[in-house]
C-alpha cells in the first residue's frame, strides 16, 4: 500500500511540471533498495557497530525466582523472560559507558524499577498506550556512565491500574562500550599568549538529545527543536525510533516528535508569523533504516510545519505534514532556507536526489519561495539561479544572509555574489582567496557580523574554515587526512568594501565543519570541526569508522571583530572538550547566553565505533555567565518596525555609553550553516531613573526580517538573559494568489494550508 501511495505521489508531482518530475532512482550515495518502499518492521532494538548485545538467555544475566522463559521468533534470540511475581528481579554486570534494556510492550505489562550501581534511577512503565502488542521495544536507556564496570538491576515493582498482578518482560541488553579519549584529544595545543579574554570560560556536559542533533533551532525560552534523519535513535515514539525531539533547555528532558518524511539534511527557517518550516530531506534509504510501515516517505520535496509553541510543557506541540497538499515544487537535498524581508522563506539550491559531491545531473540550480511567489514569470515554480551552475561541484548548503538593503549574500564553492531577488539580478564578488572551498562537502562556517545604526547597518560577512580539496576528484582520490583550511575572510558589502576585496586572516588551527556562534557582545565563538578530511561518511580513503574526517578540534576559539587585524583570535581560558564533534554537529546560542553544543554522527546509522553517534550535550559558558548580569524585568511581546517601546530593566550603571541593546536571531543550524543568524544593535534612550529603557525597533524588515527575535541588554560587555519578542506585526507572509492559482487554499497564522482542496480543479489542483 505504501509503495502505491509513493508511486501515486510521484506521478502527481510529475504532473505538476515537466521540469520537476521525479523518477525513482538511486539516492543517498546510490544506496536504495526495492525493499525500502515495502512495509517492514523498524523496531527500536538495534546493535550499533561497536556495541554488544546480551539476549535474555545470556548466562551473564542473573534471574531471581519467579521468571520463566517464553519462546517466540518475534523476540531477540527467539525467546524472552517474563516474571509475574512482585519483587522478581534480574541483575547484569557490564563494562561500558551506556546500556539499553529491551522488551515487549503491551497492556499487560507493569512497572519496572531500574537501579544502576545500586541507585534507583527510573521507574519504567512497560504498558503500551494502546492494545497493539509491540516487540523489541526500548524500555530504558542511559549513555552518560563513567567508563568502567557497572551493574543494572530490573525489579518487577508495581501492578497496573485495576489489576492484581504485575508482569515484567525482558528481551535483551545492548551495552555501549564507549571510547576512552586519547592523550591527543585531552591535550591542549600550545597557543600564543591570549589578548582578548582574561577570565575563564566553563564547559559542562549535561543532558542527552535522544535523537542525533543534525539540525538545531531554539523555538522558545524553554525549548529547542532537534531534527535528525531516520535511524535507530534511543528516543522512541509510537513503538519506533524517533528522529525529531524537543529539548528542554531548563531540565534537559526530551520529548519525541513524529515526522512523516525523511528529514535527512533538511533546512529550515521561521516565517514572519512565528511558524517554523523544515524543508527537503532524503528519499527512503536502504533497508537498514527504511521504515515505510510508519511513514518514512520521500522527504525531498517535504515541507514540515511547526506552529508557534512556547508552552513550557510543550503539550500538543507537533510537526504537521501533508505531502499531498503541501510540498516544494522541486526536490531538494542540502538546500539553504532563508527568511527574507517580507517574512517569507527563500529556498536556495540543493540536490535533486542526493549523492555526496554535487554534479550537473543531480544539481538543482534554482530558487523557490514559501509561500510560492509568482515573480519573474515563474508562476510560483522554481526560478533559475545560474550561480549554482557556475559553482559546481561543491555547492551544497550555500552560505546565505539577508542584507539590510533587501538583497541576499550567497557564497558557494570558491565564489560569492549578491542577489537582488526582487529584480532577479546578480552582482558577482571577488572569489574566495587561495582557492579555498567553503560549502559542502568542504564546509566552512559563516556569520553576518553585527549590524548597527552607528554605521548605518553596513553589512560585513565573516567566513572561516573549509578546504582546498579538488571537488572534481572521486572519493577514492580523497583522504580523511587531507588538511583543512585555517583561513578566515571578511568583506564589507558596500562599494568601497567590495573594491578592497577580502581581508584574510588565520584561525589558530585549521577547521572543517566548524560552527560560528554570534554572542550578544558582538564577538563570535567558533566550536566543533575537524582538522583534516572532508564532510560526509563512507566516501573517501582512510575512513575513521565511516567518517570522512579526522583530527577533531576540541578547543573553542573566540573571535573579536572589533579588534585589530592579527589580534582577533583567542583561546585564553577556553576549556577543551573530550567529545569529537565532526559531521552532523551543531551549536547555538541559548536565551541564557550560553552556547549549546550537540551532535556528531558521521555514519549511515547509529554507531558506537570511533567516531560514533553522539547524544551528549555540552554547555559552553562565557565568563559573563558567572558575573553580575543586567536583567530585563518586563518587556513587550511584540515590537513593530521603528516603534519605541519600554523595557523595565535592572542595570548596574546609568552610563548609556556602556550599554547596548542587542536584537538577535539565533538561526537555524545544520551542517555548519547558521542560516538567519543575526545581531542588530538597536537605538535606545535611558531615562534618568535608570529602570526603564526606551528602545526603538529595527527600521525595516530589511534590517531584521520580520519574525521571532531575542533582545539582550549588554552592560559593560555583560549581557542579560534574553527577552523573546515578535518583530513586526506577526502576520502571515503574503500569499501570492497568482502563484496559488486560487486553488481554494488558505494560509493561516499557524502556517498550515487547509486540507480541503475541493475548489481546486484541473491543472491547478495540488499546485500549492
Amino acid at each position: 500500500m505504501v509503495a502505491t501511495i509513493l508511486l501515486t505521489l510521484i506521478s502527481t508531482l510529475a504532473a505538476l511540471s515537466p521540469s520537476v518530475a521525479i523518477v525513482p532512482e538511486p539516492a543517498w550515495n546510490g544506496h536504495t533498495t526495492p525493499d525500502s518502499v515495502t512495509p517492514a518492521t523498524f523496531t527500536p532494538y538495534y546493535v550499533p557497530p561497536g556495541a554488544k548485545s546480551y539476549d535474555s538467555s545470556s548466562p551473564l544475566i542473573h534471574y531471581s525466582k519467579g521468571w520463566q522463559e517464553v519462546f517466540s521468533s518475534a523476540h531477540v534470540g527467539n525467546s524472552f523472560r517474563q516474571a509475574n511475581q512482585l519483587g522478581a528481579y534480574l541483575l547484569f554486570t557490564f563494562s561500558g559507558t551506556g546500556i539499553e534494556a529491551f522488551g515487549p510492550c503491551d497492556e499487560l505489562q507493569g512497572m519496572a524499577a531500574v537501579y544502576i550501581d545500586g541507585k534507583l534511577v527510573r521507574m519504567v512503565n512497560g504498558a503500551c498506550p494502546n492494545t497493539r502488542r509491540l516487540v523489541q521495544q526500548r524500555l530504558f536507556w542511559v549513555f552518560d556512565l563513567s567508563p568502567g564496570k557497572h551493574t543494572i538491576k530490573l525489579v518487577n515493582a508495581a501492578v497496573r491500574a485495576g489489576s492484581n498482578h504485575a508482569t515484567l518482560s525482558f528481551d535483551a541488553f545492548v551495552v555501549t562500550l564507549g571510547q576512552a579519549p586519547t592523550a591527543r584529544e585531552l591535550s591542549r595545543d600550545s597557543l600564543p599568549p591570549a589578548t582578548l579574554q582574561t577570565k575563564s570560560w566553563a564547559l559542562e556536559q549535561k543532558g542527552s538529545t535522544g535523537v542525533n542533533a543534525m539540525q538545531l533551532v531554539v523555538i522558545s525560552p524553554s525549548h529547542a527543536l532537534i531534527v535528525d534523519k531516520v535511524e535507530h535513535n534511543p528516543l522512541t515514539i509510537d513503538g519506533h525510533p524517533a528522529w525529531a525531539a524537543l529539548y528542554n533547555l531548563e531540565n534537559h528532558s526530551v520529548t519525541p516528535l513524529s515526522l512523516k518524511s525523511n528529514s535527512f539534511c533538511a533546512g529550515g527557517t521561521f516565517l514572519s508569523n512565528g511558524t517554523l518550516i523544515n524543508v527537503g530531506g532524503n528519499p527512503v534509504v536502504e533497508d537498514k533504516t527504511s521504515a515505510a510501515d510508519f511513514g518514512d516517505v520521500n522527504g525531498l520535496q517535504a515541507i514540515r510545519i511547526f506552529q508557534p509553541c512556547i508552552s513550557q510543557s510543550v503539550e500538543g506541540c507537533a510537526i504537521y505534514e501533508n505531502p499531498q497538499r503541501i510540498r516544494m515544487a522541486s526536490p531538494r537535498w542540502y538546500s539553504t532556507v532563508l527568511r527574507i524581508d517580507d517574512g517569507s522563506a527563500m529556498i536556495i539550491g540543493g540536490s535533486k536526489k542526493g549523492g555526496w559531491i554535487n554534479n550537473a545531473t543531480t544539481n538543482n540550480p534554482t530558487i523557490e519561495y514559501y509561500p510560492p511567489k509568482s515573480i519573474h514569470g515563474s508562476k510560483g515554480l522554481p526560478i533559475a539561479f545560474p550561480f549554482l551552475e557556475d559553482t559546481l561541484n561543491a555547492n551544497l548548503f550555500p552560505i546565505a544572509f539577508a542584507l539590510p538593503d533587501g538583497t541576499i549574500f550567497v557564497a558557494a564553492n570558491t565564489q560569492a555574489m549578491i542577489y537582488d531577488w526582487s529584480k532577479n539580478s546578480a552582482h558577482h564578488l571577488p572569489p574566495i582567496p587561495n582557492g579555498i572551498r567553503v560549502t559542502y562537502p568542504m564546509a566552512a562556517t559563516a556569520v553576518l557580523l553585527p549590524l548597527s545604526p552607528q554605521n548605518h547597518y553596513t553589512p560585513e560577512v565573516l567566513i572561516c574554515g573549509g578546504s582546498n580539496v579538488d571537488d572534481r576528484k572521486p572519493g577514492y582520490e580523497i583522504s580523511s587526512q587531507n588538511p583543512a583550511s585555517a583561513q578566515c575572510i571578511r568583506m564589507v558589502l558596500n562599494d568601497e568594501g567590495i573594491s578592497r576585496g577580502w581581508e584574510v586572516e588565520s584561525m589558530p588551527e585549521a577547521r572543517l565543519m566548524p560552527d560560528a556562534v554570534l554572542l550578544p557582545t558582538g564577538q563570535v565563538v567558533i566550536v566543533n570541526g575537524a582538522g583534516t578530511g572532508i564532510s560526509g561518511y563512507g566516501n573517501v580513503r582512510n575512513q575513521v569508522g565511516q567518517s570522512n574526517a579526522d583530527h577533531p578540534v576540541l578547543t573553542p576559539v573566540l573571535y573579536d571583530p572589533s579588534a585589530p587585524h592579527g589580534s582577533r583570535f583567542s583561546r585564553s581560558g577556553m576549556p577543551t572538550s573530550n567529545i569529537p564533534r565532526l559531521y552532523h554537529s551543531v551549536a547555538t546560542l541559548t536565551p541564557r547566553g550560553d552556547v549549546m553544543i550537540a551532535g556528531s554522527n558521521p555514519n549511515l546509522d547509529r554507531s558506537e565505533l570511533k567516531y560514533g553517534t553522539e547524544y551528549r550535550v555540552e554547555w559552553l559558558r562565557p565568563p559573563y555567565m558567572s558575573m553580575a548580569r543586567p536583567q530585563i524585568v518586563k518587556g513587550p511581546k511584540q515590537v513593530l518596525f521603528g516603534q519605541t517601546v519600554e523595557l523595565t530593566v535592572g542595570l548596574a550603571t546609568k552610563s548609556s555609553s556602556k550599554i547596548k541593546v542587542a536584537l538577535m536571531d539565533f538561526g537555524f543550524v545544520t551542517h555548519a550553516v547558521h542560516a538567519n543568524s543575526r545581531l542588530v544593535y538597536l537605538d535606545f534612550k535611558l531615562p534618568e531613573d535608570g529602570d526603564r529603557l526606551s528602545i526603538v525597533g529595527p527600521p525595516s524588515g530589511k534590517v531584521y526580517p520580520p519574525g521571532p527575535g531575542w533582545i539582550h541588554i549588554v552592560v559593560d560587555g555583560v549581557p542579560s538573559e534574553a527577552l523573546h519578542v515578535m518583530i513586526g506585526d506577526g502576520k502571515d507572509p503574503q500569499v501570492d494568489d497568482a502563484a496559488l492559482k486560487k486553488c481554494g487554499v488558505s494560509f493561516s497564522y499557524c502556517g498550515t494550508f487547509a486540507d480541503d482542496d475541493s475548489q481546486c480543479t484541473g491543472e491547478h489542483k495540488h499546485k500549492s
